[in-house]
């Protein structure tokens, strides 16, 4: 999966003095049209401040309060929250490259990058699980599959 994205991690595992602190810190250099796709934090809130560029960012409530998109587009000096174990997505929609910084609430905050989770499982998914889940045909399950293995 190319995400067009580097970062740079400031976790208990690099930077040893984070150990028991209950937070990690990572720096995002985002390409042009580079993204962290729709991802979650198990064990984390995240908090993101843009230094440079523009970023349209975004976390989506749970089946209760009825799949709620709330998304924002943040420029240098915005800070955004994600809540805890939500679903959410950093996008930096602009032609230029964009810088962020995210903290999260714990010093291993996990990461679940949903789309490589789901089609991209060692071993496989049954794509006929997926096909039903997602409404599409096996056919492109199995495309997805490739895609993600």
């Amino acid at each position: 999966m190319q995400l067009f994205l580097s970062f740079l991690p400031f976790v208990y595992t690099v930077l040893a003095g984070l150990n028991t602190q209950g937070i990690s810190v990572v720096r995002l250099d985002f390409a042009p049209f580079g993204q962290v796709p729709p991802h979650t934090h198990p064990r984390a809130s995240e908090i993101i401040y843009v230094d440079q560029g523009t970023l349209y960012v975004g976390f989506v409530t749970s089946d209760e309060d009825g799949n709620r998109l709330f998304a924002k587009i943040l420029r240098p000096g915005d800070v955004y929250v994600f809540p805890f174990g939500l679903i959410h997505f950093q996008f930096n929609p602009n032609p230029t490259p964009a810088v962020a910084f995210t903290a999260l609430s714990s010093q291993n905050g996990g990461l679940v990058v949903l789309a490589s989770a789901l089609f991209g499982s060692n071993p496989a998914i049954n794509p006929v699980v997926l096909a039903k889940a997602f409404q599409l045909d096996t056919k492109t399950v199995k495309l997805l599959q490739q895609k993600f293995a």
